[in-house]
């Protein structure tokens, strides 16, 4: 076998360094302050507005913009930060078309909404770039909280407790903290370390101690934890990945999209990366956008997109949808996984095409068959590792007001607490609110 080679058709170095380089630099570059400028005074101001109904931490959007157009960059970063303290990622990674972007008056009128996710970007760069974090710890209560987890949720909580004077320890099981924004966002998306920077920012409040390597289960339990500390914060995230039910699927070739995202966040070198020449993603949600759509820049010849269901049912909005296909991504829907094809290592896939009566899907009995040496699956994540005795609603935590669990002195938000959306920003929200309410009960 070549070197490079793990599987057939599967190699690293399809593309040169310098091609790699310009493949993965800014999907948005950031703006200039004139462009922001000119971007910000499109915004109308609304006395109601809509777009912060639409925004899950409730950013005073049209405050940010008169900073902007104020000539006051910093001013409007701390706007944002003091109620999405990761509001530099979300500027970068969250689906503000089908948020903020979307509710936009000037959307609704134009169809060309003011430009929030760019401007929020510029605001919060603004900020991190001078340096000086803009919140001050209060004076020390002397309690201490235990976060498990340093993810969007878990960090965005341990910061409000460190800036309300608890002291938080984080528990993180991966080598470095983040959570999905470290391991899980396109590269495309978050260049240049944005993640770690930012953590690293977030830190200076003080009061925040990360011990990696700690995995609750391994080591420390639920049980010792509130023995130990005044609450928990549970932010575990969805370990689990749900399995490809199909003939074939351990065959060479077939991976976890998460991995193979996670792969290329934290490659040293691209193009010491190996990608398939033809590459078929099963699913239709951000995941599988961004799998696809990393494989067609690392390379792939050919990369499909294969949903069992209509576009319109899709988890990745229309936007990420028309991405993927303005770099060349095949976008195939009504079609699921029968079986993958190949001697040891996988060469072709077997999909079968579906219809949908009354929300019931089933399949039609027509195949076709597509060359894949390659498979990527993004077909959902699950929560893998809940406590024992913890009360569930469907395959979450089940949680009540800002993140209470059915455990007394326990509160968990993020992609593993039920109701929300699988969205950075919705888990900074719940991070966030639920240390306001941890601070509220330490405090009567």
């Amino acid at each position: 076998m070549a070197q490079g080679q793990i599987a057939s058709g599967i190699v690293s170095g399809r593309l040169s360094s310098d091609e790699l380089t310009s493949n993965f630099t800014d999907l948005h570059p950031p703006l200039a302050a004139h462009e922001a400028a000119v971007a910000a005074d499109r915004c109308y101001f609304c006395y109601d507005a809509p777009c912060v109904t639409a925004c899950p931490t409730d950013i005073d959007i049209p405050l940010f913009m008169r900073q902007i157009q104020a000539g006051q960059p910093e001013a409007a970063g701390e706007t944002i930060l003091a109620q999405n303290i990761l509001g530099g990622m979300c500027a970068r990674v969250c689906p503000t078309e089908t948020l903020c972007e979307e509710a936009c008056v000037r959307e609704t009128a134009e169809g060309a909404p003011v430009e929030i996710g760019r401007l929020q970007r510029y605001a919060t760069d603004s900020v991190m770039v001078a340096g000086d974090h803009p919140f001050e710890r209060a004076a020390s209560t002397g309690q201490t909280v235990a976060v498990i987890g340093a993810g969007p949720a878990g960090l965005a909580c341990a910061h409000r407790l460190a800036m309300l004077g608890h002291d938080v320890v984080i528990h993180e099981g991966k080598p470095k903290p983040g959570g999905l924004n470290e391991y899980g966002i396109a590269a495309y998306k978050s260049t240049n370390d944005f993640a770690q920077a930012e953590v690293d920012w977030l830190l200076q409040i003080g009061g925040i101690t990360i011990e990696t390597g700690s995995v609750l289960g391994e080591g420390i339990s639920l049980d010792g934890l509130v023995e130990n500390y005044d609450a928990v914060f549970l932010s575990i995230g969805l370990a689990g990945v749900n399995a490809l039910r199909a003939q074939g699927a351990d065959l060479d070739g077939v991976r976890f999209a998460v991995d193979f995202i996670s792969d290329v966040r934290q490659a040293s070198d691209l193009a010491h990366l190996p990608v398939g020449r033809n590459v078929v993603v099963i699913g239709g949600g951000m995941t599988a956008v961004d799998a696809a759509v990393k494989s067609k820049l690392l390379g792939a010849e050919h990369v499909t997109i294969a949903y069992r269901r209509g576009r319109d049912a899709m988890g990745a909005s229309r936007y990420e949808q028309d991405l993927a296909s303005s770099h060349g991504v095949k976008i195939m829907t009504n079609v699921q996984p029968v079986a993958v094809h190949g001697n040891g290592a996988a060469a072709e896939i077997e999909l079968e095409y579906t219809s949908s009566h009354d929300g019931q899907l089933s399949g039609t009995g027509e195949v076709i068959r597509l060359p894949a040496d390659q498979v990527l699956k993004a077909i959902g994540q699950t929560l893998d590792g809940a406590p024992e005795g913890m009360t569930l609603d469907g395959n979450k935590i089940a949680v009540t007001g800002a993140g209470r669990t059915s455990m007394a002195g326990v509160w968990a938000g993020g992609d593993c607490a039920a109701g929300g959306e699988d969205l950075t920003v919705t888990a900074v929200a719940e991070g966030r609110d639920a240390a306001m309410d941890i601070h509220a009960s330490l405090t009567a």
